[in-house]
């Protein structure tokens, strides 16, 4: 026994004992989660690289969101969600482009509260609730099953937020997008639909172009990462 335990009562030991394991765990938890957020930056950096960048913002990425998904799905909502939201501010950081032109003069600007919301909406919402991925570790046993399935929804949340950010302030473009980049699926939905209808349609289809891909593609490695990693992606308590 530490000589500093000496004298100490019995329960007195063990609620040392306990306090310094659960403070080492978080230490890890905080170590993890922190190399995670950093190859997440990475993988979107790199990813920036590759030019798949839609007119409006948005793009394919190397799955850079999986590793801010394996944080939720290790380490639960709580550990997800503080994660997710560095990770939105990294986006922030790395999309200054985009973000800085709804403020300035140009074609992109936008009147200032519109541009916070926007900004709120499609970065900072649409990439802190990547940390509910971690919903269905303890109701699906399966490992990689749980981490797929977690992905998905998380990765489906981040495409609502977009949606909903698309459909109010970007849904004057519909009728440019339909006529002039989609022109076949265009025709059906100019004769279908029209106000906020078809912005929410033209939301729907112009973020799915990278939405659903990303989430497929991180969805797939999602059941392939816990057989390939299983000593390090699991559950911790």
């Amino acid at each position: 026994m530490p000589w500093h335990l000496y004298g100490m009562s019995t329960n007195r030991r063990v609620a040392i004992r306990k306090d310094g394991i659960y403070t080492m765990k978080n230490t890890k938890k905080l170590a993890m989660s922190a190399m995670l957020i950093a190859l997440s930056a990475v993988l979107a950096l790199i990813s920036m690289a590759v030019p798949l960048q839609l007119p409006f913002g948005g793009s394919v990425t190397l799955a850079s969101m999986l590793p801010i998904v394996l944080v939720g799905y290790m380490f639960g909502i709580k550990w997800g969600l503080g994660s997710a939201i560095v990770f939105a501010f990294i986006q922030m950081f790395l999309g200054w482009g985009t973000v800085s032109a709804f403020f300035l003069p140009g074609d992109s600007q936008m009147m200032w509260w519109k541009a916070v919301i926007v900004v709120l909406i499609d970065y900072i919402l649409a990439y802190t609730v990547l940390g509910f991925s971690g919903i269905f570790t303890k109701k699906i046993k399966k490992p990689a099953l749980a981490l797929c399935v977690g992905s998905i929804f998380a990765l489906t949340l981040r495409y609502i937020c977009h949606i909903i950010s698309g459909a109010i302030f970007f849904g004057t473009w519909a009728e440019w997008f339909f006529t002039d980049v989609m022109p076949g699926l265009g025709e059906w939905a100019l004769s279908s639909f029209s106000g906020g209808g078809l912005a929410l349609i033209y939301s729907v289809v112009y973020n799915g172009l990278y939405m659903i891909p990303e989430i497929i593609l991180t969805a797939v490695l999602a059941l392939i990462v816990p057989n390939l990693m299983g000593k390090y992606v699991k559950r911790y308590e």
